[in-house]
């Protein structure tokens, strides 16, 4: 599990703390990038605490669905999603440094609101700071596949998570599930399947959510021939 380094100064700010027990593939923040997180976060970002989050203070309004985004990369996706879905909330949850700045750079470059950072490891976000039955849906956007047979146990794709998942879903709440790895989307589609509480919205994988827009990356696997795989699950 993650954990802040405790040894850092107080004073310093949270998207600036090193999180242990990830393999960071950090590189270099561009100018714009550090700006962004110097300006951004203090109105965007919320600090990982072992306490319940406030959902409804967090975004200002009590009205809006609540979206959990996990692992967002660079953020294009999430921001487009955002200004598509703008009734929404949406909770973004990444741990590489580069892509926090990035999306805080679209927000304020597209005046995006409805999204909230957390730079934290999201098994620990939904641990520790959010309320059973509190989320509309989840969003897993092309995850590591991991797809050395070695390795499939550091997926984040495990039984283990999706009933964690499921805890923190409202009844009829989604979890949506994207990947370019047809093996994983297989593993994926077993995992989720083998879950009671979830159902699936078709009959093995979704037709593409119009919500969910498709990224330079996946243009050009598409050109390419390469498939993708949507899995839209339902809470029962």
């Amino acid at each position: 599990m993650n954990e802040i380094d405790q040894n850092l100064p107080a004073d310093e700010a949270p998207y600036q703390r090193r999180i242990r027990s990830f393999v960071l593939r950090q590189g270099r923040l561009t100018k714009g990038q550090e700006r962004a997180l110097q300006t951004g976060w203090p109105q965007f970002g919320i600090e990982y605490a072992a306490q319940p989050l406030d959902l409804n203070r967090a975004f200002g309004r009590t009205e809006g669905k609540k979206i959990l985004e996990i692992g967002f990369g660079m953020g294009d996706a999430t921001a487009k999603i955002a200004q598509t879905l703008p009734a929404c909330d949406f909770l973004a949850v990444e741990v590489h440094t580069p892509g926090v700045g990035s999306l805080l750079k679209l927000m304020q470059e597209e005046d995006v609101q409805n999204i909230r950072i957390i730079q934290h490891d999201a098994v620990e976000v939904l641990q520790d700071m959010l309320a059973d039955a509190s989320l509309d849906g989840v969003h897993i956007f092309f995850p590591d596949p991991w797809h050395k047979k070695r390795h499939h146990k550091r997926r984040l794709i495990q039984a283990e998570f999706v009933k964690l998942l499921c805890a923190k879903l409202k009844a009829g709440a989604y979890i949506h599930v994207a990947t370019d790895w047809q093996e994983y989307a297989e593993w994926v589609l077993e995992v989720l399947r083998a879950e009671p509480e979830l159902e699936n919205t078709a009959a093995d994988y979704a037709e593409k959510p119009a919500y969910r827009p498709l990224t330079k990356f996946e243009n050009r696997g598409l050109k390419l021939g390469h498939g993708v795989w949507d899995l839209v699950f339902r809470r029962v």
